[in-house]
């Protein structure tokens, strides 16, 4: 256990370091979906919040979709918080039978992405009636593979999800602490620490195009168990002479 507490808070300290994550004065969002990644992420933040530098700020968000059947326990993620020393807020949406009319096309249709767009819309919102300068979101390193490969797939762009992200048009940036800790050491972490699952899961968990292609790459690393080294390599080290010609 202890072994493994280390690890991962070296990963996260050097993903702080190398990419900037955290200066004095932030005061950072969580986005506290109540999975394992996001308990993490609100330990982490919490514990590192209590070091003198950088000094910061951070408050934990659960948002809660009437719509979709997903939710935690309240009480554990209060006394999970409280453990953590970070402060806890909780806010409700509803989708509603006529979505936000900013969104058209085949999105209003995607139950994954209201759900997402929604849950993030309320995250910005509070962000900017706290005075928040960041939202941080729990993504591991898997996530960063597995966005990689879905952009590949689907959109034809070689792009995944940056460890920091400055939104164009508010002054929020959004960071992914996690960005360098394997989601091995994350499951093994949370049962060692207990962490408590959601009591309900969302409906279309594993009937997504990203749980497709977790399960491509859960294949891929059969062929190769250091494939997510050699993904995350090929992002910063791509080579124009094997671009082909035009």
């Amino acid at each position: 256990m202890e072994v493994l507490r280390r690890k991962i808070t070296a990963r996260f300290h050097k993903a702080c370091a190398d990419y900037g994550l955290i200066a004095d004065g932030d005061h950072i969002l969580i986005g506290l979906s109540g999975g394992k990644d996001s308990l993490l992420l609100t330990e982490l933040l919490g514990r590192r919040s209590k070091i003198y530098k950088p000094h910061f700020t951070v408050t934990a968000l659960h948002v809660r979709v009437k719509e979709r059947d997903y939710h935690s326990d309240l009480s554990y993620l209060e006394s999970f918080c409280a453990e953590a020393g970070v402060p806890l807020l909780v806010r409700d949406v509803e989708i509603g039978p006529n979505p936000d009319p900013s969104l058209k096309g085949r999105e209003i249709t995607n139950p994954c992405f209201l759900c997402s767009w929604y849950r993030r819309k309320a995250l910005f919102n509070v962000a900017q009636e706290l005075g928040c300068n960041k939202i941080a979101f729990g993504h591991h390193r898997d996530d960063v593979a597995q966005t990689l490969l879905m952009n590949l797939i689907f959109q034809g762009a070689f792009a995944t999800m940056p460890p920091i992200l400055q939104m164009d048009k508010m002054p929020l940036q959004i960071i992914r602490p996690l960005c360098l800790i394997d989601e091995a050491d994350i499951i093994r972490y949370a049962e060692l620490r207990e962490y408590q699952k959601q009591t309900k899961l969302c409906p279309f968990e594993h009937v997504s195009s990203r749980e497709k292609v977790k399960d491509l790459l859960e294949q891929i690393k059969q062929l190769n168990p250091e494939a997510i080294d050699s993904i995350y390599g090929a992002m910063t080290n791509i080579k124009s002479d094997y671009l082909p010609k035009i």
